[in-house]
């Protein structure tokens, strides 16, 4: 009897998973709209119901890329109502805002356009108090309320980007699975997103922030304080800002207006509240993982520079400082992964999975591992078990197809490259798609 098994190798099983496609939104024209921030007239083709859509949409496979929300309800608590009371305080207070703070260690902060703003680890880290987390949270509430995203959207520029951002990583990935390609496994489709924004949108975002924050009753020094912790960081860990820099531009321009807001327009808000020493004991869980967040932000930067080895030896010492974090779990799988590991790797995402149970991306690549080693039935039930807690990635359906092939399941492997086909896909993995279910008289 001959047998199903795909013919592909490990490595071109990786290759194929970091080509995630996610399926391309389509518009209805809406026209032009009133600007919610200047009262203008603009050119607007993306509806406020579409932006929450959108949102609601691309954003779960944004915080599973950055590991999903951090396991503190407290913090968690702490970082939603600092948002809320300034979002009450915004031109669109209606919006159904949501903010976490996610597990990355790299520095960042980002809005989706309906309203879900998330924070990093590596930038709570930095930040010296509230007043600094709410000019954070207020520049980033400034870009959904000026509706950045929207607008480039309807000046075709991101619509673009989303229908080619899977082909800019397959590029990137060359005719194998790079680091930097493993690493953004999952983000893609949220990614053309977070886009850069251009230098008018980031003023804009600062001086509505600044309103914000300084209505809701903190200092807007506050302001100042985030743009010299963006700069000092800018010199002393490039490589763990450079993915904020890429999307809100920093300029010399920006600190001096903030500083010019503090001292003319703002000059009465002086005395408002910092509150250092209520950000200082919120933090504290953060603050007390430093060694191994700065461990992680090393093993961060050698996977980006194809250096998995070097990225084990600072993986290893996070591991050793936090056994349990889930976020350097999953890198280390992923650096064993590239290292030819492959049960090492099954073993450091089957932890992670124990350790954070309901975050989908360390069964993805427990998936993609065991698919490796030709485990079909146990990658299939990881890929099934992923998509029904984060559905709307092509390529997840895709590794179900095959997963059921390898398994013998070819009823089933059919029926998974068909769906997969019906979401619009294209390149190598529908090529290989559409080949087996000719093969196998489906076509």
């Amino acid at each position: 009897m001959e047998s199903n098994a795909p013919d592909v190798s490990r490595r071109t099983i990786l290759h194929w998973a970091v080509l995630a496609a996610t399926t391309p939104v389509w518009w209805t024209l809406s026209g032009c709209a009133t600007n919610p921030v200047t009262g203008e007239s603009e050119l607007m083709l993306v509806s406020r119901d579409q932006e929450i859509s959108l949102d609601r949409q691309k954003s779960p496979h944004q915080l599973s890329a950055d590991y999903g929300e951090i396991q503190n309800q407290e913090l968690q608590r702490y970082i939603a109502s600092v948002g809320q009371e300034l979002a009450g305080r915004t031109h669109r207070p209606d919006m159904p805002y949501r903010f976490f703070p996610v597990n990355a260690v790299y520095a960042n902060a980002y809005a989706f356009p309906g309203g879900t703003i998330a924070v990093t680890r590596g930038i709570l880290l930095e930040l010296d108090n509230e007043a600094e987390l709410a000019a954070l949270l207020g520049h980033e509430l400034g870009h959904v309320n000026a509706r950045h995203t929207a607008a480039r959207m309807s000046t075709g520029v991101l619509l673009q980007g989303l229908l080619g951002g899977a082909g800019a990583v397959a590029a990137s990935a060359g005719g194998g699975a790079s680091a930097e390609a493993l690493m953004q496994l999952g983000g893609l489709g949220a990614g053309a997103l977070l886009a850069k924004y251009s230098r008018d949108d980031e003023r804009q975002a600062d001086a509505l922030g600044m309103q914000y924050m300084v209505q809701t009753g903190y200092a807007p020094r506050g302001m100042v304080g985030l743009m010299d912790v963006l700069r000092g960081m800018s010199s002393r860990k490039p490589s763990v800002i450079d993915q904020m820099f890429s999307s809100h531009p920093m300029s010399e321009e920006r600190y001096r207006t903030a500083v010019s807001r503090v001292q003319n327009e703002y000059q009465t808000g002086r005395q408002l509240a910092l509150n250092r020493e209520r950000y200082k004991d919120h933090l504290a869980p953060i603050r007390a993982m430093q060694e191994a967040i700065e461990a992680m932000q090393e093993g961060e930067k050698a996977l980006g520079a194809e250096n998995p080895d070097q990225a084990e030896r600072s993986l290893r010492r996070a591991l050793q400082a936090a056994p349990r974090d889930y976020t350097a779990l999953v890198m280390m799988g992923k650096c064993r992964l590239l290292q030819d590991a492959p049960k090492d790797a099954e073993r450091y995402f089957t932890h992670a999975r124990e350790v954070y149970p309901q975050e989908p991306q360390a069964a993805h690549f427990l998936g993609i591992t065991l698919l490796g080693q030709k485990e079909y039935d146990g990658a299939y039930e990881q890929f099934r078990w992923y998509e029904e807690r984060l559905p709307g990635n092509p390529n997840t359906i895709f590794l179900q197809g095959l997963a059921l092939e390898g398994a013998q399941r070819q009823q089933q492997a059919a029926e998974a490259y068909a769906r997969f086909l019906q979401s619009g896909a294209s390149g190598e993995q529908a090529q290989y798609a559409r080949q087996r279910l000719q093969t196998w008289g489906y076509l």
